[in-house]
């Protein structure tokens, strides 16, 4: 799912999967939540808003059941640790 970055309270990234109707959120602190049964028009105002993490407070979090998945396996890495041999 490609992921579109966003900076709007605590958003950081948001994408959508229109076939599955999944909406995945990221969080300031790196946690990922999916959203099922999300229609587009939803989607599409949430992309688009001004204000985003009030959008999502107000037409999201509470109308959809949501799931915390893992990362899709990504490592965050230390740019140190090159330098230092990790």
């Amino acid at each position: 799912m490609d992921m579109k970055r966003i900076s709007s309270g605590k958003l950081r990234a948001i994408g959508y999967d229109a076939r599955q109707r999944i909406l995945r959120v990221e969080l300031d602190d790196g946690s990922l939540i999916d959203y099922s049964g999300v229609g587009e028009e939803i989607w599409r105002r949430l992309s688009s808003s001004g204000s985003a993490w009030s959008y999502y407070r107000d037409n999201v979090e509470e109308d959809f059941p949501g799931r915390k998945v893992a990362a899709s396996g990504e490592k965050k890495s230390n740019p140190l640790d090159d330098l230092f041999g990790k």
